[in-house]
């Protein structure tokens, strides 16, 4: 196991033990896989036929159930990219907020913005509102550059 893979492993543990909940081999399983898929963004489906792989003995249920907690302890992102499928993404150490995603309208890719663009947009809501911001979620939909350059190279041929 990666260093990195390491220090979120024992900080999951220590949030879910602060939380009432162990580290389950199936909850590690789950949080091994997201962590092995990392720059993608699996489903619940995709990850239990990944932790399946590894843990035979583990149901669609169990692996439902651990991406749930994880979510609702800020350790993963549920994400919806209107496809009607939901998804998942690990939180970055540290983050105070969801990162960013930018979806191709032609391919489909997703690819992440790991700054955070809203910090002025969020003490507007603040100070004009009186809403105090706990999180947000941002995604750009339009044409990555690779479509971008097909699209151009055919109209100039």
């Amino acid at each position: 196991m990666v260093m990195n893979a390491m220090s979120v492993m024992k900080k999951t543990k220590q949030q879910l033990h602060e939380s009432g909940f162990k580290l389950t081999p199936q909850r590690e399983a789950t949080l091994l896989v997201l962590l092995e898929n990392e720059k993608e963004h699996l489903s619940a489906e995709e990850v239990f036929f990944l932790v399946k792989k590894k843990s035979p003995e583990i149901g669609l249920a169990t692996v439902y159930r651990t991406l749930e907690i994880l979510t609702d302890l800020k350790i993963i992102d549920k994400v919806n990219f209107n496809d009607g499928v939901a998804r998942y993404d690990l939180r970055k150490e540290g983050a105070k907020h969801f990162h960013h995603h930018l979806l191709c309208l032609k391919c489909g890719t997703i690819e992440e913005v790991e700054e955070d663009l809203l910090i002025q947009v969020e003490e507007v809501v603040e100070d004009r509102y009186h809403f105090l911001v706990k999180d947000h979620r941002l995604t750009f939909h339009g044409i990555c550059q690779k479509c971008y350059n097909q699209e151009k190279e055919s109209k100039t041929v």
